[in-house]
């Protein structure tokens, strides 16, 4: 099973599996090395292969890769700090490990973009080197970054599963239902169940509202920060435009849309044009859908009746419960099965969540869940300039109101319906696997290609 706090995690933008996975795989194989080899270290390098490579320096996984390796956690790295750190780094060609060890590293020789190198196990492929003074090679791992911030050395198996017996052990949404049909418990009963076996329903309760915190953050600062993003796409930031003329409108009384969805909408673009920004995120479940869930779950606690806090827990433990039957499923990497796997994953999390934190029953819960993928299957993931700009960041208002539209109609009906969640999810793997590589985070297609100077 799949930790709710493996599929939700702080970190920084813009991308969960070029930035936030490189991150913690630089981090981890600096760790690893032994008190002979940190002794004898002189040089590291770092290759990237596959969507890495190809769309690596958009994604910043240079700039992560560096940060990994001077330490630094996707959790605990302040935003405003890191191209300062990055800058030393490139100016003296020196970098200092976490325990003062300083070993040479010039950014342009020692990260190597590899366009051509084979990826068989995942198009997300990392590989670090150690080298003492006579070039001489002291360690060297391959790591895969599987998305949403999922990472996996090679020969073990992912970080992320649970090693211990859990009493909701399901890996199907037919398995789970099924359940909660027995125990009586709702789905995020079971989910809550889980996590107590890790730590005290207290704790977990902590650690959601923490999460909670972060998003609804990102969406203000997000909403107040003006100016240009960085890449050299020269988007402008939009969030705090829309918003103020959502304020003007209400206070005119003018209205040509429904207020609520757009706020929804402006929400979700607030929060993915701080991650465009390389600000303080939450991966849900990937950075370049990290706008839909915190858009939803903020329209829900700001323009639905009856919300609590235990609404909100309540909408983050099932969307968790979908997250984790997508990935094990499935994928939430772009570079594997496209901007299905990101963007509409994170609307089938939401559409489940706000049914759930609305009262649904576990089969409109599943049914919104369903709906939520459906209408996402064959997205390609085709960012201009492999920056998390365009189409990214209007993509996730369309999420989000998608989710919304999702749980609406799921909880018009009985929770019955012809095609189930679990079938869903096999085609959005399927095609996924049969989609061009051109499509899946490359920039070789789509509209990466076709708007090749916006």
């Amino acid at each position: 099973m799949i930790s709710i706090f493996d599929l939700f995690k702080i970190g920084i933008g813009p991308s969960s599996s070029h930035t936030v996975g490189p991150m913690k795989a630089a981090e981890a194989f600096v760790t690893a090395l032994d008190e002979s080899q940190r002794s004898r270290l002189k040089r590291l390098q770092v290759t990237l292969l596959g969507s890495l490579a190809w769309t690596g320096r958009g994604h910043g996984t240079d700039k992560a890769v560096m940060l990994g390796l001077s330490g630094f956690s996707p959790e605990s790295v302040v935003p405003d700090d890191a191209d300062r750190h990055v800058g030393v780094i490139a100016a003296t060609s020196k970098l200092i490990l976490k325990d003062g060890t300083t070993v040479h590293f010039d950014p342009v020789q020692d990260i190597v973009f590899k366009f051509d190198g084979p990826t068989p196990v995942h198009p997300n492929t990392i590989r670090f080197a150690a080298f003492d003074q006579d070039s001489h090679e002291l360690k060297a791992e391959t790591w895969y970054s599987l998305g949403g911030g999922f990472v996996q050395r090679e020969g073990e198996v992912s970080s992320a599963e649970f090693s211990s017996e859990v009493p909701f052990d399901y890996r199907s949404a037919a398995e789970l239902i099924e359940m909660c049909d027995r125990s009586g418990l709702s789905i995020a009963q079971a989910v809550l169940a889980n996590e107590a076996v890790f730590a005290d329903e207290a704790l977990v309760h902590d650690r959601l509202d923490r999460l909670v915190a972060v998003m609804f953050d990102c969406i203000d600062r997000g909403m107040r920060t003006d100016g240009e993003l960085p890449g050299g796409l020269k988007v402008k930031r939009r969030a705090p435009s829309l918003h103020a003329r959502l304020l003007m409108s209400e206070t005119r009384n003018v209205r040509h849309s429904i207020a609520a969805m757009d706020y929804a909408s402006l929400y979700a673009i607030a929060v993915n044009e701080e991650n465009a920004a390389g600000g303080r995120v939450v991966t849900a479940p990937t950075n370049g859908a990290a706008g839909v869930i915190p858009a939803v779950l903020r329209y829900y606690t700001d323009h639905c009746e009856g919300t609590s806090k235990d609404g909100v827990r309540i909408f983050l433990l099932t969307s968790a419960a979908v997250g984790a039957l997508c990935k094990m499923n499935a994928s939430i990497s772009g570079a594997e099965v496209g901007c299905q796997g990101e963007v509409g994953v994170a609307c089938s999390m939401a559409a489940a969540g706000l049914a759930a934190a609305l009262g649904g029953s576990c089969r409109q819960i599943e049914n919104a869940a369903e709906i939520g993928m459906e209408h996402h299957l064959g997205m390609t993931c085709d960012p201009i300039g492999g920056l998390v700009q365009i189409p990214c960041i209007e993509r996730n208002a369309f999420g989000a109101i998608k989710a919304i539209n999702a749980a609406s109609l799921a909880l018009s009906g009985d929770g019955s319906h012809h095609v189930t969640l679990d079938q869903v999810i096999r085609t959005m793997r399927d095609t996924g696997a049969d989609m061009q590589t051109k499509y899946k985070e490359t920039s070789r297609g789509g509209l990466a290609v076709s708007v090749p100077d916006c």
